[in-house]
């Protein structure tokens, strides 16, 4: 609780590997990982496709839809400062997403 008495909302907490949709801007829908947090607080994304991994896109965390998906793959290797190919960032969306397909 705040000192005011209103509850307080926690923001769920983004994580390495994490699926999320953009809900903003001129690639509204399109599916991406998380392979960072910025130290200003925004996400970096990539979808190995359209954003590369060596181009990952910051991202305010306000224009992201958080799903409660996350490849263990990816958050290892990025965990151990191992490197992540664009081909195996498709190969986890398109295997969180269930489809062929990173558009949402």
């Amino acid at each position: 609780m705040t000192e005011l008495g209103a509850p307080t909302v926690e923001e769920p907490r983004i994580r390495l590997g994490q699926l999320v949709t953009s809900r903003a801007g001129r690639d509204a829908g399109r599916a991406y990982l998380v392979i960072g947090v910025r130290s200003d607080g925004r996400v970096l994304v990539a979808d190995g496709r359209h954003r590369k991994v060596a181009q990952a896109k910051a991202k305010n965390r306000r224009h992201l839809w958080l799903h409660d998906r996350v490849s263990p793959e990816i958050a290892g290797r990025l965990e151990r400062g191992e490197p992540v190919s664009d081909l195996q960032v498709r190969r986890a969306i398109e295997e969180l997403l269930g489809t062929g397909d990173v558009a949402v």
